[in-house]
């Protein structure tokens, strides 16, 4: 019920250099002071009370409450969601800043853990409302216009009503999932304490990824060879979390009736397989005349007969290597969000003033990017490793539009907040592509546009074509385990399967490439998160096509869809746009703003 917000690995982040300027840290105050702080003590004594009392109060009366007493029970739900996810907003942002540290990851447990107990006698809310008869639920919708406004939570509860289980079962797997999620943190204190040494430096995994990046090619290939070998001798580590896993999901899948292994993403999406099918599809399809087509560029551009994986992320010849202090960062994303709308950048101030980013890299710390919305009543952290790159801008002006889009959304309220995963990329990406026109706008060479857009072009594939290979190779790994546990040696195949149809011919893999699933957090956190960059990014490109048209009242229309979190299905939030998630058409929209950019990038050859 309450999930920790965990490293967005392939958000292109990396790790810390002297000559960024003054980076941000966290003040975390805003939520406790500290973890002995009167305040937490406080709130966890309340929610203990909160819960038994509203247990104790609605448990097996929900049929006999009245409009009003419905809603009743609804807003003191909320109101333990709040604190809840308050506490351990704190709880998981404090071990999120160092990993390794032990105190911090014993609190985060213990404090998991107690709102767990606390919790448990709220497993029946859901299974109780979803034995209401439909006509009697939508009698008391129209005798309660404030009750009514929660009806997409019914509606999203009620779509788990086929896979409910009975009520001792249910509580049974609330509690449970304690256990589950020791897995997860083995993973990522497995990942945090991983060692590298490359060309006789020490290094975590975030500050070897960047390495990919570099632009020495022996260092990258050295980069890639030292992944290789210490992800190997790590690997029955994280064959052993990802068998696991992906077999107490299967048993869960099978107790509940669950068609397949994807249902359960796309019902907390709200979006239908076959809108998800259609997006997988048209991405496939696209492999040779976008990603395939991509490399076979940069082959030539960096003078080889064949790529390496190491050669994947390389910089371009033409590129300038110098970085871009943390203030150039920041004044380049808040012009884009101003010349967009000035009501954006006066949303995305604070996170710069008030101690709202954690910027720098450091040891034990959490790798990649993030931005955590907290709770309603508060405000988002976004996390970053900032290593001064253009990337790292990109990943900034995409972290924060995050931000931007939780704090519109936080008028919601907590229930109606929280967008499903598909849409919840949309402001994020939006923003992202903001700053990369602005950045293009500015260019004043050919060659300083042709690295600006063959580093779009690479963001993009990155997201779409990459994270559409993923979800093929978490489809792969979820069918296979149940045809019994996987040795490493399948699971690595599995991966190179995808990986040779996505990235195309250009390409020779290394051995010891066949690892490199080991280290992406979403396969372990949140089976089939991946399709939602996809899904996000190509419906980016459609509504920026719509802006780049000139519609009218588009800005306007863009806050009402990001004020509405998650209170709307997606047709009902791109019609305002004319736009359509379930006509397959939508989805080559997105795509042919990719294959313009590689056009573009091809015409500048001649």
């Amino acid at each position: 019920m309450f999930q920790l917000p965990f490293p967005v690995l392939d958000a292109n982040a990396a790790g810390g250099d002297k000559h960024l300027g003054n980076l941000p840290e966290w003040n975390l105050d805003d939520l406790y002071t500290g973890e002995d702080a009167p305040e937490l003590k406080r709130d966890l004594d309340w929610l203990e009370e909160a819960c038994a009392s509203f247990a104790h109060d609605f448990e097996n009366n929900l049929a006999g409450l009245d409009a009003e007493g419905l809603l009743d029970c609804i807003l003191r739900q909320e109101k333990i969601n709040q604190i809840a996810g308050r506490i351990m907003s704190y709880a998981g942002l404090r071990y999120y800043q160092q990993t390794t540290d032990g105190g911090r990851a014993k609190f985060m447990s213990d404090v998991q853990e107690k709102i767990t107990n606390f919790t448990t006698p709220l497993v029946f809310f859901t299974l109780e409302l979803n034995r209401l008869d439909d006509d009697h639920l939508s009698k008391l919708m129209h005798q309660n216009a404030d009750l009514a406004r929660y009806e997409p939570v019914f509606d999203r509860i009620r779509a788990m009503k086929p896979y409910q289980l009975s009520d001792e079962m249910e509580k049974f797997l609330h509690d449970l999932g304690v256990v589950g999620d020791a897995w997860e943190r083995l993973f990522d204190e497995t990942i945090a304490g991983l060692e590298f040494n490359v060309q006789g430096d020490d290094l975590t995994i975030e500050g070897t990824l960047n390495l990919l990046t570099d632009p020495d090619r022996d260092t990258r290939q050295a980069a890639a060879e030292e992944l290789a070998d210490v992800f190997g001798k790590n690997v029955k580590t994280f064959a052993r979390v990802h068998n696991t896993q992906a077999k107490e999901k299967e048993i869960m899948d099978r107790w509940r009736a669950m068609p397949t292994a994807q249902t359960a993403r796309h019902l907390s999406n709200h979006v239908e397989p076959e809108v998800v099918e259609a997006l997988r599809t048209a991405v496939v399809n696209a492999y040779p005349k976008l990603s395939h087509r991509y490399y076979e560029l940069k082959r030539k551009w960096l003078g080889l007969d064949r790529m390496q994986v190491w050669d994947r992320n390389a910089p371009l010849p033409l590129e300038d290597p110098k970085l871009v202090p943390w203030d150039a960062a920041e004044k380049t994303v808040m012009d884009a969000y101003n010349a967009f709308d000035p009501r954006m950048g006066e949303i995305a101030a604070p996170f710069f003033t008030k101690g709202w980013i954690d910027a720098p890299v450091k040891p034990g710390k959490a790798p990649g990017a993030f931005a955590h919305p907290t709770v309603t009543d508060v405000h988002p952290y976004v996390m970053l490793n900032y290593l001064g790159k253009p990337r790292d801008v990109m990943t900034l002006a995409h972290e924060l539009g995050h931000g931007v889009h939780q704090v519109l959304a936080a008028g919601q309220g907590e229930m109606l907040s929280s967008t499903p995963l598909t849409l919840a990329e949309t402001a994020s990406v939006f923003g992202e592509m903001l700053t990369f026109r602005k950045m293009l706008d500015g260019a004043k060479t050919n060659a300083q546009r042709k690295v600006l857009l063959a580093g779009k072009v690479e963001d993009m594939i990155n997201t779409v074509m990459r994270q559409i290979a993923f979800y093929d190779f978490e489809c792969k790994l979820h069918a296979a385990r149940r045809g019994g546990e996987l040795t490493p040696e399948d699971i690595g195949e599995l991966w190179m399967s995808v990986q040779g149809e996505s990235l195309g011919p250009a390409f020779d893999f290394m051995d010891g490439y066949e690892h490199f699933w080991a280290y992406i957090p979403h396969f372990v956190h949140s089976p089939f998160y991946v399709y939602a960059y996809a899904f996000g990014d190509s419906l980016v490109n459609a509504l920026y096509s719509v802006y780049e048209e000139g519609a009218e009242g588009f800005e306007d229309k863009y806050f009402d869809m990001l004020r509405a979190g998650g209170s709307k299905h997606h047709k009902e939030l791109l019609a305002p746009f004319g736009l359509d998630a379930s006509d397959p058409a939508f989805w080559d929209k997105g795509l042919s703003m990719i294959s313009g950019f590689i056009d573009e990038l091809e015409a500048m050859e001649d």
